[in-house]
Order: C-alpha cells, then sequence, then structure tokens
C-alpha cells in the first residue's frame, strides 16, 4: 500500500480530498492542514504521496516538496495561474476545479511507480561491509572444519538457516559462531 498524506489548509478540503480517495481504491494514511505536520507524517515512512493545495497553514508547497524525504512525490491542486506561475520542478499539478477521473489516474500513476521502486529496492544486492563479510566468512570456515562441508555448502546452510529463522545471515553466522 502508498502511503498517502492528504493537507490543505482548510480540514474540509482534506477531508474531501480524503473522501475521493476512499471511495476509488486508495488508503489515505494522513489528513491535515500544515506542511509541518505533513513532513512529521511523512518522516514516519520511507515514500509515498503528498496532495496538497497550493499555500498551507504555514509554508507553501514548494517549501514541503523541498523537506520532503526523497522517495515522497507531490501533486498540487491549485488554480492554472498558480500552477503555470509558482510551481518548482518535481512537483505534479492538478488545475481546480478538480476532476475525480484525473486525481484517481494521478494518484493511481504515482502509486505503480512507488511499487516498481520498491521491487527494484528489494531486488537490489545487500552489499555487506568487510566484517559482515569477515563474520559469514568465518562461520562458514568452522562449519568447512567441523562438518566436512564444501564452501558453497556452508553458505547455503547459512542462507538456509537465516530463511528457517528469519534472522540475516550475519546473525545466522553469529550464531554458528557462538556455538564453538
Amino acid at each position: 500500500m502508498t502511503n498517502i498524506i492528504v493537507a490543505f489548509a482548510r480540514i474540509e478540503d482534506a477531508r474531501r480530498i480524503k473522501n475521493i480517495l476512499v471511495k476509488n481504491g486508495f488508503g489515505v494514511t494522513a489528513v491535515c492542514t500544515s506542511g509541518a505536520q505533513a513532513l512529521g507524517y511523512a518522516d514516519e515512512f520511507h515514500d509515498g504521496i503528498v496532495i496538497a493545495g497550493y499555500r498551507l497553514t504555514d509554508m507553501l508547497c514548494a517549501a514541503l516538496k523541498e523537506n520532503l524525504p526523497k522517495g515522497f512525490e507531490m501533486v498540487v491542486m491549485a488554480s492554472q495561474r498558480v500552477l503555470t506561475d509558482e510551481l518548482g520542478i518535481g512537483i505534479i499539478g492538478l488545475a481546480m476545479p478538480i476532476k475525480v477521473h484525473e486525481l484517481v489516474s494521478t494518484v493511481d500513476m504515482l502509486s505503480q511507480g512507488i511499487v516498481r521502486r520498491r521491487k527494484k529496492q528489494r531486488e537490489k544486492p545487500r552489499v555487506r561491509d568487510e566484517k559482515e563479510a569477515a563474520i559469514i566468512e568465518n562461520a562458514k570456515q568452522q562449519l568447512m572444519a567441523g562438518s566436512n562441508m564444501t564452501e558453497e555448502e556452508a553458505h547455503r546452510y547459512l542462507q538456509k538457516h537465516s530463511m528457517d529463522n528469519g534472522t540475516n545471515m550475519v546473525e545466522t553466522a553469529q550464531m554458528v559462531l557462538a556455538m564453538k
């Protein structure tokens, strides 16, 4: 699920947008009236979408965008003049009065992009530092010496037991080393 934060100066406007999104199958994580509140919610998550008006109670949308964590997308709803003159880079603008299908399709597109980024991030191989690699190597050496395993067998043993126990390989290797 994508984290969606709705922020408008008037709480009624924020609730209306939330209701539209909920009716169209999106979960809204938070509804707020200030940039500070939106940033507070955003700091709890790695990524998501902020849907905001141009002017919040304490800042403009450009300032909010600058302070959002890296994985957040931003959609601003404002008049066509404001969108043409004022929007910064990395902000998607939707002209008022809002068309429901434009809002829904924009949020859906951004949500799919976030899901794709998450998937790429998960598929990226994890890089271990030297200390972690040394712990794993020592555990493999111990398994090879004590159980007549090949290096490949020792590696598979650590992988399998880390998956079975719900731990990462370094933790599993530390357990093996602790059983000397």
